[in-house]
């Protein structure tokens, strides 16, 4: 399998040299498409039957199942399965009382979940599953791997095994790409992507940012997100529109007072080279100043970072290579090694 455009330019620019290597978005620039390969070629799941009916939550979820279901990642021997995915749809409205029953079913009738306590099977679950006593649950919590919406849900998110799935985006930036621009602006806030009003009313005052005061219509959306150096997001549900934003060359400002550890494609990209992270502190006057910062010392190395990582923001009806589906299986693949216990019965 060739590699697309967008990655052999980044690809064949680290390969080992003499000199300091160009900025990348990438975490390993150099083993991502070879760890692809790899993936691509052994990467095995294996389904339990799902229920007759099966409704997710978001578009992403669906397309991510939809395209799971019919890949060729699939296989019908569950002891080649690398993983193994649990078909049901842990909506917001579902008890934990009916997650533990769920996974009951699983450890009472097959002996894959015992064999590792959950830790080789991963779900879906936009909203995410909450916290509870029952053991199955604390085992689905603790061990699977939780495949949320971004942003989630504050406390439903276990860093260092869950995975977000990248936002479906709304718009794109025109398919030949975007040629070098003279921005009117240094920043952009679409209506409601900041909401803390202070904060708000600092930003219309300046004439260098751009605030909408009432939801625009696409074209001018899309004229202002090439428009503009930077977009500027309060970390919360808007926050999911930063891959329209990277896709169409806008650098994204993520305002917050606490770490992000949800961002989509955490084991691929490297997000302090492609977004701007800002504290509310200082008011739209800190934030002006780190922007100015960055537009002297490294705009246009972010903004090519955030143009190439929006690539695999991308979902398709039939997945294609590094796409949004591809990037999140790679996490997946990522988190195939576990420790399987001797079996034994269960009370």
């Amino acid at each position: 399998m060739s590699f697309p455009p967008f990655l052999c330019f980044f690809f064949l620019s680290f390969l080992p040299l003499s000199t300091p290597l160009p900025s990348s978005p990438y975490l390993s620039p150099t083993i991502l498409p070879q760890n692809y390969q790899k993936m691509v070629k052994n990467f095995k799941i294996y389904t339990y039957t799902p229920p007759e009916t099966l409704s997710f939550d978001s578009k992403a979820e669906s397309l991510f199942y939809s395209s799971l279901i019919h890949s060729n990642f699939i296989t019908q021997n569950p002891e080649e399965a690398n993983l193994f995915f649990i078909p049901f749809a842990f909506n917001a409205d579902v008890s934990i009382r009916t997650a533990g029953f769920v996974v009951w079913d699983y450890r009472r009738d097959f002996v894959y979940w015992n064999r590792t306590l959950g830790t080789d099977h991963f779900f879906l679950s936009c909203s995410g599953v909450g916290h509870g006593s029952d053991r199955n649950v604390v085992e689905l919590k603790k061990n699977s791997v939780q495949v949320s919406c971004f942003p989630t849900t504050p406390g439903l998110f276990i860093p260092h095994k869950d995975v977000s799935l990248p936002p479906l985006a709304n718009v794109h930036a025109p398919a030949q790409g975007l040629s070098s621009k003279s921005s009117s602006y240094l920043g952009y806030v679409r209506y409601n992507w900041v909401k803390d009003s202070s904060l708000v009313e600092q930003l219309l005052a300046d004439p260098e940012i751009l605030v909408d005061s009432e939801p625009s219509d696409q074209l001018t959306y899309e004229e202002r997100l090439v428009g503009s150096k930077f977009c500027l997001f309060e970390y919360g549900p808007e926050i999911s529109a930063i891959g329209e934003a990277m896709s169409f060359g806008c650098v994204p400002v993520v305002i917050t007072d606490r770490p992000i550890q949800d961002m989509p494609l955490m084991d691929v990209l490297t997000w302090q080279r492609i977004a701007v992270f800002v504290g509310t502190s200082g008011g739209a006057k800190e934030i002006k100043r780190v922007l100015g910062r960055v537009v002297v010392e490294e705009y246009g190395d972010m903004r090519e970072s955030a143009v190439v990582a929006s690539k695999h923001f991308v979902w398709n009806q039939t997945p294609q290579p590094y796409d949004a589906f591809h990037m999140v299986m790679y996490q997946l693949w990522l988190r195939r090694h576990t420790i399987r216990y001797a079996e034994r019965e269960w009370a």
